[in-house]
């Protein structure tokens, strides 16, 4: 059996209709499915169920779809998380992975997309620990990750990252020196997601160095390259 189809996804959406649509759809991909109905049943679903992913509507009545993510980060969970809107601004896309999304869909939307999106997420995570390439564990002084493990520490503290956030800091500690512009960094970590809107990753480096520099002002790993993009710069000493 296919590792992606054994999968349980939450369901967050007020509207029946919508959330019908998903449970079918992702049933027929395979998938298990539960359903929330408003912000604060999403929060204890996430408790009682443990999903593998969570479609979170931005529009929920008793607790907002930014406050069920911002809520479930704060727990320390890593569950990936794709935000369903209807809005379309790219002040909804960008706020909505500030606080720890890590993909965005637009209504209206097929339900093919969604469950193309919903395996691509998922297969990354999947996939993880099949990669030669991080199979390794990954130093830079005080900066020790753990691939396979999904562990990260910084000195002896364990740091939490989102699954992209995740992601992002091990492939730059893959390519330590090399100059990264926003599209390689596109094209390497989102794939497919977000074409174009390299801004993405300047939200998720901003994360990153929140979590693992000391100064974000004068960051010591994460160099900013001006007019191209980023570099993991190896520490010494």
């Amino acid at each position: 059996m296919n590792d992606l189809e054994t999968k349980k996804i939450l369901i967050v959406d007020d509207e029946e209709s919508i959330r019908t649509l998903l449970e079918y759809n992702l049933e027929q991909a395979g998938f298990d499915t539960v359903a929330a109905v408003d912000g604060e049943d999403a929060v204890s679903k996430v408790e009682t169920e443990n999903p593998d992913l969570i479609l979170l509507d931005l529009m929920l009545p008793k607790m907002d779809g930014i406050d069920v993510c911002k809520t479930i980060r704060k727990k320390g969970l890593a569950i990936p998380i794709i935000m369903l809107t209807a809005k379309g601004d790219e002040f909804d896309k960008v706020l909505g992975l500030e606080i720890g999304a890590d993909d965005y869909m637009t209504k209206p939307f097929s339900p093919r997309e969604v469950v193309a999106r919903v395996k691509a997420v998922l297969r990354r995570s999947v996939d993880w620990s099949n990669r030669n390439d991080t199979s390794g564990i990954l130093r830079s002084r005080s900066l020790t990750i753990h691939p396979e493990q999904y562990e990260a520490f910084l000195d002896t503290t364990e740091l939490e990252f989102t699954p992209k956030e995740f992601e992002l800091l091990v492939y730059f500690m893959q390519n330590k020196n090399r100059v990264l512009s926003r599209d390689q960094l596109m094209a390497a970590v989102w794939k497919y997601d977000f074409v174009g809107d390299t801004r993405i990753v300047d939200v998720h480096v901003s994360h990153l160095r929140e979590k693992i520099e000391e100064n974000t002002k004068k960051p010591l790993f994460i160099k900013t390259i001006r007019g191209i993009g980023y570099k993991f710069e190896e520490q010494k000493g």
